[in-house]
């Protein structure tokens, strides 16, 4: 009988635990309240609408997607093989740092937000910075106090990036990770279960060909390196001597995108006005239950075969089976394949666009999971102001 290796255990569950905790607090922070009608609006309401802005990701989009995926991929692995490593790496370590301040800025305020609670956060004082030039706005920012304290704070690991290259460690890796992904997750979504499954879909191909297909993948992976993979070591008192489990950022955010279009899915049928107020889910449970259970298949097939897998392989038809099981187990299936997620606008709005005759405007890489060695290498708000004319002063003028 074999003895259990628990510290190569203790590894994949550190792995586990954080890919299930930043899939899940990522899907809460994607989920917004419907708007309010216009009568009704305060700032705060306002507020809440400019954190919903966000790219919409359409079903022509995730055709595109493993495309333009492969060719970066490739360009990646060309710059590698041919020019080397140094330069690239040099590169992707000034644009993490400088785009991980905004993540990490993102997920600091997140969390604070969450601790404190909505309604004592939305207590503290707003502050607005604008600089203008002219009549032109150079730059409009509008946070709570607490937000402006937490800025030097998110600063600090893309310093340490930046200044101590050589010392990057798996906790300052996985900090930056974890906040890219989280800030993916709120702000980039999918608009229909139908985009969701042409994109898990096509990154299911796209993993298989550029990771059994071809060294194409392993190398870039095991070449570049940068915050686009979670670590965690290999050892129960996270000593570094035997390496690092790893599992890369696009088995979090791709999958993860899914799970979060679930809960919003859940949120709408729900009917409620508010996210605090407690609602079923059904379909974001079993998403996240089919994540976990990927994830846990992935390191189990890893581990017996001895060899780095394609999370995706099994994520995506897990995440896709869980929803059509879920639709198809209720009698939604129809109802789950036609609904679309997007910017909704309330009925005063709408109503006041029909008076005036108006049309409403529509608003619209994975990694694998493997080892990496001691050093940690792989195997906002903007708010707008309306100036309306006076009335009563065009009356007067009429009179005249």
């Amino acid at each position: 009988m074999t003895d259990v290796d628990w510290d190569l255990l203790s590894s994949y569950a550190g792995i586990l635990s954080l890919a299930t905790i930043s899939v899940y607090s990522g899907s809460y922070g994607s989920l917004k309240a419907p708007p309010k009608p216009k009568d009704q609006r305060t700032d705060d309401d306002d507020e809440d609408d400019a954190e919903d802005i966000g790219d919409r990701l359409s079903t022509s989009d995730a055709y595109m997607f493993p495309l333009i995926g492969s060719a970066m991929l490739l360009g990646l692995y060309l710059i590698v093989v041919y020019l080397g490593s140094e330069w690239i790496n040099f590169f992707l370590t000034w644009y993490f740092a400088v785009f991980g301040v905004g993540s990490v800025w993102k997920c600091a305020i997140s969390i604070s937000r969450t601790l404190v609670g909505a309604r004592k956060w939305k207590t503290f004082a707003i502050v607005k910075l604008e600089i203008l030039k002219a009549k032109w706005e150079i730059l409009s920012l509008s946070m709570r106090l607490p937000s402006l304290f937490l800025f030097p704070l998110a600063v600090v690991p893309s310093a340490i990036f930046i200044l101590y290259p050589d010392t990057k460690s798996a906790i300052l890796t996985n900090v930056m990770a974890l906040s890219f992904a989280h800030s993916v997750l709120s702000f980039g979504k999918i608009d229909t279960f139908a985009t969701g499954c042409v994109l898990l879909s096509g990154l299911f191909l796209y993993d298989i060909w550029w990771v059994f297909g071809t060294e194409v993948m392993v190398k870039v992976a095991t070449s570049l390196d940068a915050p686009i993979k979670i670590l965690w070591a290999k050892s129960l008192t996270f000593e570094t001597k035997r390496g690092f489990t790893m599992l890369g950022l696009g088995d979090i955010v791709v999958p993860g995108m899914f799970v979060a279009l679930a809960l919003r899915y859940d949120f709408n049928r729900s009917k409620r006005k508010a996210i605090t107020e407690p609602f079923a889910k059904p379909y974001f449970t079993s998403a996240l239950t089919a994540y976990v259970l990927g994830l846990v298949t992935t390191m189990t097939v890893m581990h017996t075969f001895k060899a780095a897998q394609p999370a995706l392989l099994y994520l995506s038809p897990a995440c896709i089976l869980s929803f059509f099981a879920t639709a198809l187990a209720r009698g939604e299936l129809k109802e789950a394949w036609a609904w679309s997620d997007g910017p909704e606008e309330s009925k005063d709005n709408k109503t006041a666009a029909v008076t005036n005759d108006e049309s409403p405007a529509v608003a619209e890489t994975a990694l694998t999971v493997g080892s990496a060695d001691k050093d940690g290498h792989s195997a906002d708000d903007r708010e707008g102001a309306e100036h309306e004319g006076d009335s009563d002063q065009k009356m007067r003028k009429r009179k005249g």
